[in-house]
């Protein structure tokens, strides 16, 4: 491993953060519906994201949107974990990598939810969380991206039974959470507690609050019992 100079490189960083933001901001589902001559953002809930994607549009649709949207939140994730998986932060045992994952990953999820070019109203950000807990796990360990997808076929089937899909989501963004920062817990429990160590734990915690702070209407609305119901029944029967 080689040593990083946060002091002479945190430029690197800032690179990183424009850059994630930026391929955030790209929405492909505003874009498909501008080519089908629709507004989605006036269409469903209003959500430029998948769940609305499919309703409106049908589930092929629904799943481009969805592929498209992890793919922008987990090729920023696998570009860092490459450039830097070499590299410790210089005079501690920190993975650099594991900081710049989601580093990355954070600000691409902002550009999803808060795009500047779209007036900062975007989507929720689920399909971009889990491009970027997806990829970032399985940089972990290979095991993980079955791991992973096994847990997406089970918010789906959640969401199939409750018919719940807000809840699904967030809750899949926690679970997912919980996953990374019990991994570090463990390679970094003989590692005294530094900055970057802080940091690493708060960038994967900050995907939770974000993502739930997106959810916050779907969350009132599902405690006050007034949440409308996804069903992937109707979304997958539906022909457009």
């Amino acid at each position: 491993m080689q040593p990083f100079s946060m002091s002479k490189n945190w430029w690197q960083f800032v690179i990183m953060a424009l850059v994630s933001y930026f391929l955030g901001c790209v929405n492909i589902a505003r874009i498909i519906a501008r080519k089908k001559h629709k507004d989605i953002t006036k269409m469903g809930s209003g959500n430029p994201g998948t769940m609305n994607m499919s309703r409106e549009f049908g589930w092929k649709v629904g799943l481009l949107t969805f592929v498209f949207d992890a793919f922008k939140g987990g090729v920023p994730v696998l570009v860092a974990h490459l450039v830097y998986k070499n590299y410790t932060f210089a005079g501690t045992l920190i993975h650099v990598s594991d900081v710049a994952r989601y580093f990355c990953g954070v600000f691409a999820v902002l550009g999803h939810i808060l795009p500047v070019v779209y007036r900062f109203n975007g989507g929720k950000g689920i399909a971009t969380t889990f491009g970027v807990f997806w990829v970032a796990l399985s940089c972990e360990s290979t095991l993980y991206i079955p791991i992973v997808f096994g847990a997406f076929l089970c918010v789906l089937l959640f969401i199939f039974i409750t018919e719940w899909g807000s809840l699904g989501n967030i809750l899949a963004t926690a679970i997912f959470s919980v996953i990374q920062l019990v991994t570090f817990f463990y390679r970094y429990e003989h590692q005294a507690v530094n900055a970057y160590l802080v940091i690493a734990y708060l960038l994967v915690f900050l995907f939770t609050v974000i993502t739930w702070c997106a959810h916050e209407k779907n969350l009132l609305r599902l405690f006050s019992g007034e949440e409308h119901r996804t069903s992937l029944k109707k979304i997958v029967k539906k022909k457009k």
